[in-house]
């Protein structure tokens, strides 16, 4: 009768203080940082104290101002792989109830991982727009927003089986890495098809699929050679997400008290000019009202990004993140963030966002930038995105003259300041993404500049990356608002007019584009001249821009006219790069071309010369 009524007993305690989340849902054996911190959130959960079966050394409990919440650090070290149980006993010392928590195996070498590099090329895709491969998760009952394809900034259905549905396309394309716009759960009442407000950053949306679907992308990928990177978000989340609605403690987001709008003026990270109040503005407020702005100087969530991050590196076994808005952050400890996972992974590669207009702003916050040493900073962070070489490619092809700063002057200038970055080689390099006017818009798809476009894409230093689209011509109207410049890829819904993913689908002019992708990016993939070879380049010319790239085996010579006019140029002006070179084989046409000789170019064309 006693153990009957202690049973009865037990399951009343458990039922009053039931466990609704436990964050991360399990963890690793095995890792570098052997301390994990476990988040449990139940009502009233605090007024219990935990223990944890098989001798493991709890190191820390914290209890916040919520009682729902409690921080439980233990010590993993020298722990195997098994089902650990989660004690919780009452203010009696009485048991009330248990949790059990794996410790998963990890893969083989999965700390020694190899990430992205100069090798690859990068598919930036909108997961929502792409292709709709399952139209039963377009609604689910869990999520606010419903599917509304003709609101252009309402969900349009796209998913995860869309994305695996049409890797052989991207592959084809000369492409080795996705990078897809973030896929966790946005449960935002409008505009959510974007995914940067995040409301459950365990959990993949409902719409895109499953937490497995996601796994099996990465392994469909990993079959075909090819990379999966993640969209990470380390600076909000959404005003849905489900602890901003019963938040841990007060600094969980930064409070001004409440909501407070960046002033999005990223210098005051480093001026030595700027006053405190502009800073905290920048760092501290919010991107725009419905995205809470995290605090990561608090150790606590600090802890809950590092852990959600390295949660995702092994269980969908990723290859790299991009961080969304990586310079809005508190820098200090972005930089510890950024350490935590290169050193759990020291080959694992991050690229930040730092939309910036200057290359000494941007590389201050590359690993080791000199720049910031001077500030007695360093930042951690491998990888930065060039956006003043995309600023360049905004309007430089329509202009027809070379001017003081204009035209492919603009160009040269960007490769002048090389110097900059501790890292040339592993900077992102894109002529548009999914927050920028689309470049066959601006250019009203030209074939001839789109050419020039992705001959410098693929044959300069760093990463390249492609927008989905750009290689079938696919323009849009930022003016419109950002739904236009992130249309719906032709031939990704059943129904579509054309599907564009096949040559039998494309249009004449859609092939055009494509040839031109496919045949750079594919040649790309073995030539490790270009991956981290050497550049010398020449002053333009009468907008003419001649460059190489070289190693000690083989050099590349690159050749842009940019002139509305046909051009002849000799050559004895590039001897320091050419002596023992006659000819050069063009990898667009496959001709050779004499290059002891005066060389002839058409208007807005390229050269892409093997020299042999």
């Amino acid at each position: 009768m006693k153990k009957f009524s202690f049973l009865l007993l037990f399951f009343v305690t458990t039922a009053f203080a039931q466990i609704d989340r436990v964050e991360p849902p399990f963890w690793y054996a095995g890792m570098h940082d052997p301390e994990l911190q476990v988040m449990f959130y139940g009502k009233n959960i605090a007024q219990y104290t935990p223990s944890v079966s098989n001798g493991v050394v709890i190191n820390n409990v914290v209890k916040t101002e919520n009682p729902n919440y409690i921080f439980v650090t233990i010590d993993t070290k020298n722990v195997s792989a098994q089902q650990l149980t989660f004690y919780f006993k009452n203010d009696k010392g009485k048991a009330a109830f248990t949790q059990k928590y794996d410790l998963k195996a990890r893969k083989p070498g999965s700390a020694t991982r190899q990430s992205f590099s100069s090798a690859d090329m990068m598919y930036l895709l909108m997961p929502d727009r792409f292709a709709n491969g399952d139209t039963k998760n377009d609604n689910t009952a869990t999520t606010n927003e419903k599917a509304e394809r003709t609101n252009p900034n309402g969900r349009h259905g796209g998913d995860l089986k869309g994305i695996m549905d049409h890797l052989d396309y991207i592959k084809e394309l000369g492409a080795t890495a996705i990078w897809s716009t973030p896929l966790c759960e946005d449960n935002d009442p409008r505009g959510s098809y974007h995914g940067y407000g995040q409301s459950d950053v365990y959990k993949i949306d409902p719409r895109y699929g499953t937490n497995e679907d996601y796994v099996k992308l990465s392994a469909e990928l990993k079959k075909r050679d090819m990379k999966l990177i993640m969209d990470y978000v380390t600076n909000h989340w959404g005003a849905e997400h489900w602890m901003y609605k019963d938040l841990p403690t007060y600094e969980w987001v930064h409070q001004f008290p409440g909501y407070s709008q960046s002033n999005y003026r990223m210098t005051t990270q480093f001026d030595p000019n700027a006053s405190k109040i502009d800073t905290r503005q920048c760092v501290d407020g919010w991107f725009v009202p419905s995205m809470p702005d995290l605090n990561q100087s608090n150790p606590l969530v600090l802890k809950y990004l590092t852990q959600n991050a390295i949660w995702w590196i092994e269980y969908a076994d990723l290859d790299g993140f991009r961080v969304d808005t990586y310079s809005y952050n508190d820098k200090e400890a972005i930089a510890k963030w950024t350490k935590a996972i290169t050193d759990e992974y020291p080959y694992f590669n991050i690229v930040g966002e730092v939309w910036m207009h200057d290359q000494a702003q941007m590389s201050y916050w590359q690993k080791d930038s000199k720049i910031a040493a001077i500030q007695s900073y360093n930042s951690y962070l491998p990888s930065v995105m060039d956006f003043t070489l995309h600023d360049a490619f905004g309007n430089v092809f329509n202009e027809d003259q070379a001017g003081w700063d204009s035209g492919m002057q603009k160009v040269y200038d960007n490769f002048a300041n090389d110097f900059l970055y501790p890292d040339i080689n592993n900077i992102l390099t894109f002529a548009e993404n999914h927050d920028t006017g689309r470049f066959n818009q601006n250019y009203k798809n030209d074939i001839n500049k789109y050419r020039m476009a992705m001959t410098l894409l693929a044959t300069v230093r760093g990463i390249p990356q492609l927008y989905y689209g750009s290689e079938i011509g696919m323009a849009g109207d930022k003016g419109k608002g950002d739904g236009d410049i992130r249309r719906d890829f032709p031939g990704g819904w059943t129904g579509d007019a054309a599907n564009a993913f096949t040559k039998a689908g494309r249009t004449a002019e859609q092939q055009q584009f494509f040839e031109v992708t496919s045949k750079l990016f594919n040649w790309r993939k073995g030539k490790t001249v270009i991956h981290n070879g050497r550049m010398m380049h020449y002053l333009p010319h009468d907008n003419v821009y001649v460059y190489f790239r070289y190693n000690d085996n083989e050099t590349v010579m690159v050749v842009l006219n940019n002139s509305a006019e046909a051009k002849t140029f000799g050559t004895t002006r590039f001897a320091e790069r050419l002596t023992g070179f006659t000819n050069g084989k063009d990898v667009l046409t496959g001709k050779t071309v004499d290059v002891t000789k005066d060389i002839t170019m058409e208007a807005k064309s390229v050269l892409v010369l093997e020299l042999k």
